[in-house]
């Protein structure tokens, strides 16, 4: 999926698990995203509920994937959880997440 304004970003959305049961489905969907475009690759986690050591590597692959191709990787709507893991494992110093902008009243 494009996005508006940014034509060459690229959006990816993942499930609502990021595990050891789910990458061999989500690791080559990112990789193709990678290597197959130009621009952000965004990741929507907004559905996302659990994730484990295994998912952060997937993550963590795909943004070292990105660099190397000379792109960024952004993940977007992260949960609240989910922030608290990569908070907790530092990630969130590594990865690039989007915050929602706020709305003007």
């Amino acid at each position: 999926m494009r996005v508006p304004g940014n034509p060459q970003a690229q959006v990816v959305g993942i499930g609502n698990r990021l595990d050891a049961g789910t990458v061999t489905g989500v690791r080559p969907r990112l990789h193709e995203a990678v290597d197959s475009g130009h621009g952000d690759l965004i990741v929507d986690l907004s559905g996302l509920e659990m994730i484990d050591a295994t998912g952060l590597g997937v993550l963590v692959g795909t943004h070292r994937r990105a660099v190397g191709a000379e792109r960024r990787l952004i993940l977007r709507g992260v949960p609240p959880r989910i922030m608290r893991v990569l908070a907790v494992t530092r990630l969130n110093r590594v990865l690039t997440v989007e915050h929602p902008i706020a709305a003007v009243a």
